[in-house]
This record gives C-alpha cells, sequence and structure tokens, in this order.
C-alpha cells in the first residue's frame, strides 16, 4: 500500500484518539498562567499529525497532558478520550496501565529520560518486564531484537552499556526501542529526531513510518524541524502562543499557508541547494543525480577527494587559523578500556576568516577534531596547528596561550553556563582570568559583547535559566567571542533551536563572522545549515575525511558515495519531494548494498 492509499485507508477509519478544548494551565507567581488553550483533534489509526510552532507555542505540554505529565503545578482540562476512555482527570494508577501499554513517548532529550544508573539494555528490559508477563532471558533476547531493529551497532555489548557511554543518537535509539517495546497504540514523538544526523534520522523515520503501517498505531509528531514534518506528516496543527492558528494537510499547508506565522515558520526553513543552484538529489524523475561522476570510488573506501577549490584560498606562506596535516587523534586507553582513535590521517587546513563546516553521522570524528584543537583529546600522529602554534605533544601548561585564541560555542548552551553565575559574569570570565579586566573595564567589554548578539544589557543579572533556548546560544557566543578569538569551534550550535530561532542566529553569526572576521569550524549534522554558513564542506566517516570541497560544488556534486548518501537523506520542506529524494534513496541503498554483496 502507498503512503497516499494508507492516509486515505486512514481518513475511513474510527478516532483512536479525540481532543476537545483541551487546555494547559500553570499557576505561577500566584496567577494563572495558560500554555494552551482551545485545542480540537481527532487522531486515526495509521496517521500521523504534526504539530509545529516555536518553543512556547504549548504544543509538548498538551501532549503531556494526554498522559498526565502535567506538573504539579498545572492543570489540563477539556476532554481527551483514547478509545473512548478519558484521559483528562484519570486517576494515576489507571494512567499508570496506559502509559506503556497503550501510550508511549520518545523524548526530545534521552540523556536527561534515561536513568542513569542502569544500563541501556535493562531500561528496555524492564519495560517488557513491567507490561508483560516475560522472565529476564525472555525480556533480554526482546530487548535485543528492538536494539537490533533500531540499529545499535554491537547490541550485546551496548545492552551492558551505560547512557553516559552511548553517543546522542544512540541514547536517541534505545529511547525509541524502549517506546516501541509495547507496541503501543499511540506514539507521541516529541522532537524525536532532534539530536540525530540526517542518515541516522532518516532510518528513525522509517521505522516509525513502519510502526504506523504495521501495528496501526497513531503518532502525534512534535517537532520543529520541517523537513520531518514533509518527510511523516499526514495533518499538521499549527500553534502559536498556546492556540491553534492553522490546520490542514500536510501538502495543502507547505504549498499554500494560509496564516502569516504559517508562512514565516516556513520561510525561515533552511533549503538544501539553495545555494547551489542545482540539488544532487529528487529531481523530477525521482533518480539519483550525480553531475560528472568522476573516478569510481567504493562505499567503504577512504579515500578522501578534494574538488577544484577545496583547498581553499589560503596564499601562500599565510599561517593557517587551524591546520591538520596527517593528524591521527586518539582518546587514552582507561583502565581495561583500550586507547581508541577516532580521527585517522585528517589533512585539513582553515585560512584566516574562513568558515567551513565539518559534516558526518555521530562518531565520525567531527568533533573530535574540535577538542583537539584545543588539546583536550591527544594528537598522537602528524601535526595540529592553531594559528601556526603546534598542539600536538605539548602539556596542558603550554597550552594556556593558545587556548585564548580559540573560542568554543557548544551545542548546549544550557549545560555549558554555570547555573549560579549571572549570565554576564559567565560572558566576563574568560576576560578576567586572561585578561584580567575588572572592574568598568569589563562591565563595559560584557555590555558591548551584549550588543554584538543583540541581547539588551539590562539581562546581564539573570541566571541561564531565565532565558530560551536561542537566548541562551546567543550568551554562548558572546562568551566565545570575549577573547576575540582567531578560530571558533562551533559545534552543533543551533541543533535544538526553533527553525525562526536558528535562522535568526545564523543570520546573527554571520554578521559576528564578517565584523570579528574569525576563522570557524562549524560543526553540525545539518547539511542546510552547514551550506548557508561555510563556504567549505569537509565531510567524514569513522574517523576519515572523505570528501572536501567548495560548499555549493559538494552540494550540488558530491563524488563520494558516502556524501551522496548523506546528501539522499537530508529531508526538505516538499512533501512531493521528500517522496521523490526518499524512492530515490532507497533506490541507491538497495543497488549499493547489491554491490556489497557481489
Amino acid at each position: 500500500m502507498s503512503e497516499t492509499q494508507a492516509a486515505e485507508a486512514a481518513k475511513t477509519k474510527d478516532p483512536i484518539l479525540s481532543v476537545r478544548d483541551l487546555g494547559v494551565r500553570f499557576w505561577v507567581n500566584d496567577e494563572w498562567f495558560t500554555a494552551s488553550r482551545d485545542l480540537s483533534y481527532d487522531l486515526r489509526p495509521g496517521e500521523v499529525l504534526a504539530i509545529v510552532g516555536e518553543s512556547g507555542s504549548g504544543k509538548s505540554q498538551s501532549a503531556m497532558s494526554l498522559m498526565g505529565l502535567v506538573p504539579k503545578n498545572g492543570r489540563a482540562s477539556g476532554s481527551a478520550k483514547l478509545n473512548g476512555r478519558e484521559l483528562i482527570g484519570m486517576d494515576e494508577e489507571a494512567m499508570q496501565r496506559i502509559r506503556g501499554n497503550d501510550i508511549s513517548v520518545i523524548f526530545q532529550e534521552p540523556m536527561t529520560a534515561l536513568n542513569p544508573v542502569y544500563t541501556a539494555g535493562f531500561q528496555i528490559s524492564e519495560t517488557l518486564r513491567v507490561h508483560n508477563v516475560m522472565g529476564p532471558r525472555e525480556a533480554k533476547q526482546e530487548a535485543l531484537r528492538l536494539m537490533r531493529m533500531v540499529e545499535i551497532p554491537d547490541p550485546e555489548e551496548r545492552y551492558d552499556s551505560f547512557p553516559h557511554q552511548l553517543s546522542g543518537g544512540q541514547r536517541q535509539r534505545i529511547m525509541i526501542a524502549q517506546a516501541l517495546a509495547c507496541r503501543p497504540k499511540l506514539l507521541i514523538a516529541d522532537e524525536p529526531t532532534t539530536a540525530l544526523d540526517v542518515t541516522v534520522q532518516a532510518e528513525i523515520l522509517k521505522l516509525m513510518r513502519d510502526l504506523r503501517e504495521k501495528v496501526d498505531a497513531g503518532i502525534i509528531l512534535i517537532t520543529h524541524d520541517m523537513g520531518v514534518v514533509a518527510d511523516m506528516a499526514d495533518r499538521i496543527l499549527v500553534m502559536k502562543e498556546g492556540r491553534v492558528v492553522e490546520e490542514g494537510a500536510s501538502q495543502e499547508i507547505f504549498s499554500a499557508p494560509q496564516h502569516p506565522y504559517t508562512r514565516q515558520l516556513l520561510a525561515a526553513v533552511p533549503h538544501l541547494g539553495a545555494g547551489s543552484g542545482t540539488a544532487a538529489f529528487g529531481s523530477e524523475t525521482g533518480a539519483v543525480e550525480v553531475v560528472e561522476s568522476g573516478p569510481e570510488i567504493p562505499l567503504e573506501s577512504n579515500e578522501t577527494y578534494v574538488h577544484p577549490g577545496g583547498e581553499g584560498t589560503a596564499k601562500a606562506g599565510e599561517t593557517a587559523a587551524l591546520r591538520l596535516a596527517g593528524a591521527a587523534i586518539e582518546y587514552p586507553a582507561v583502565g581495561r578500556k583500550k586507547a581508541f582513535r577516532a580521527a585517522h590521517s585528517v589533512d585539513l587546513s582553515i585560512g584566516a576568516g574562513e568558515v567551513v563546516g565539518l559534516v558526518g553521522e555521530s562518531g565520525s570524528g567531527k568533533t573530535t577534531i574540535g577538542r583537539a584543537a584545543v588539546g583536550l583529546i591527544p594528537v598522537v600522529e602528524g601535526s595540529l596547528t592553531v594559528d601556526g602554534f603546534e598542539i600536538a605533544g605539548k602539556r596542558n601548561k603550554d597550552l594556556r596561550e593558545v587556548r585564548k585564541t580559540v573560542g568554543f560555542v557548544f551545542q548546549d548552551p544550557g549545560s555549558s553556563l554555570n547555573p549560579r553565575l549571572p549570565v554576564g559574569e559567565s560572558i566576563g570570565e574568560p576576560m578576567f582570568l586572561h585578561q584580567g579586566l575588572k572592574g568598568a573595564d569589563l562591565s563595559r567589554r560584557v555590555e558591548e559583547l551584549l550588543d554584538a548578539v543583540e541581547l539588551p544589557r539590562s539581562m546581564r543579572n539573570r541566571y541561564p535559566h531565565e532565558f530560551s533556548g536561542g537566548q541562551r546560544q546567543r550568551i554562548g557566543i558572546a562568551r566565545a567571542l570575549a577573547l576575540k578569538p582567531k578560530l571558533l569551534i562551533a559545534d552543533e550550535p543551533t541543533s535544538a533551536l526553533d527553525v525562526s530561532v536558528q535562522a535568526k542566529v545564523l543570520e546573527l553569526f554571520r554578521g559576528l563572522q564578517e565584523e570579528y572576521g574569525f576563522a570557524c569550524l562549524f560543526i553540525s549534522h545539518d547539511l542546510a545549515v552547514v551550506e548557508m554558513v561555510a563556504s567549505r564542506i569537509a565531510v567524514m566517516r569513522h574517523g576519515h575525511l572523505l570528501e572536501v570541497g567548495p560548499s555549493s560544488d559538494l552540494v550540488a556534486n558530491p563524488r563520494h558515495p558516502y556524501t551522496q548518501r548523506l546528501l539522499a537523506a537530508v529531508p526538505v520542506p516538499d512533501p512531493v519531494e521528500q517522496r521523490r529524494r526518499r524512492e530515490a534513496r532507497d533506490t541507491m541503498i538497495a543497488a549499493t548494498s547489491e554491490d556489497l554483496a557481489g
């Protein structure tokens, strides 16, 4: 059955979930604050309903209220019936039987949702045993099957790993396996692919589509990624400030949005290939196009392909902001755990004032290179220099001076800022420690940085928890620029942001880069974002650098098969085009698998 036929079939079925006039309020500072109001919709078996909107629009709180997961200071009103059973106001004992069995949820941040003191495999097994009559051995075998289904590498070993020992993508897959364990009738997916690279994201979305078909589950998809919405959703609810401002079929919303807010959301979405003229995938015929195919390179090859102009525009004799020459980077042995080589013989340079994007899947080694640039991970072979200073072989005390020239913007500014310090002190701390600035001079410099990232000076005395995600990311950028670095390492700086906030942060980033003239290694799994900000893109896989080229050339004409698969996995905000791209990707993977089997 095709997706169109499945969607039409879903319309004929009775709803499994009927929501009427749902509202969520919170008692804050002696008054009621409304998170969402007057929310009404039906969800049928096999249907995917996407709820989209910016942070604070009420989309997550309204979905969590279906499971009774509203905080103690919150109240849900209205009606939500699952197969005729009223969920709003249900007592806790009855709700415990509903959770996991009938309704499951995939949370946005698996690190905080998974229990840190239990192994990943045990947590899946525990879910199975709580809701089913199942012995320990049988539960473990089923947990391993689920781990294989979500493509956890080495599931037998990962079964006994704790959450902190897994990558972000692996933790998200564990949470999805746990959510699918009891084959729920309703799956609430709250930003399920935010932390995942595009290839894993494509596989996870495929798993969710398969679940819809196999067990006829209804899915509520909460996300800010409009490409994911285009890939998954049958219908869309657009929320703003707690209310639904537009709803309709996915194709209608994308092709002819009616509300100004919906048009604003779609306009903020970065489009892959927007700067390259012709995209390499999803053509009118649905076939995979590779312009000027270049030399034959097998998928598993670690051979590096450098496009013309891929080595950058650095002048002869000019000192590169960052240069890796045959650099091998290794995590040292700890106890019985052997040393792990995370990057092999990498050759890459970033000229002064240049922005280079580094992309690849989780575990590819891209963050490792960023950490090695400030001496946090040792370079065991080759050379790594920052502004001409050799990092390899140096001790911590020798790196103090060079670290002044490198700024670091982290993926999650909420956890990288000190929660006990006002943000003004966090921004000023590097200047106090490294430059000895105090008093009025330090205060003036902090205010200049707040001006640069377009935040009011009055906010300097607030604490990190009082800011939105986008505001915290601006504070993180201000802190990273405090010492006027020559090199900025930006590690997934926009992955957790709403599309409209992301667009503003990227615009801010471009303006600051032009003003301050710093070079930047921009690490991300979002190729559309990288293409917007970077003049060149480098692609990594399993610790090897596979392809380097000017952004527009690499996106329009990827040479390495892995890059082709990476680009094919990027969802685009157009349901028809996304369906073509997905079919093209499936054809490519099937052809590659046949070649490897032969």
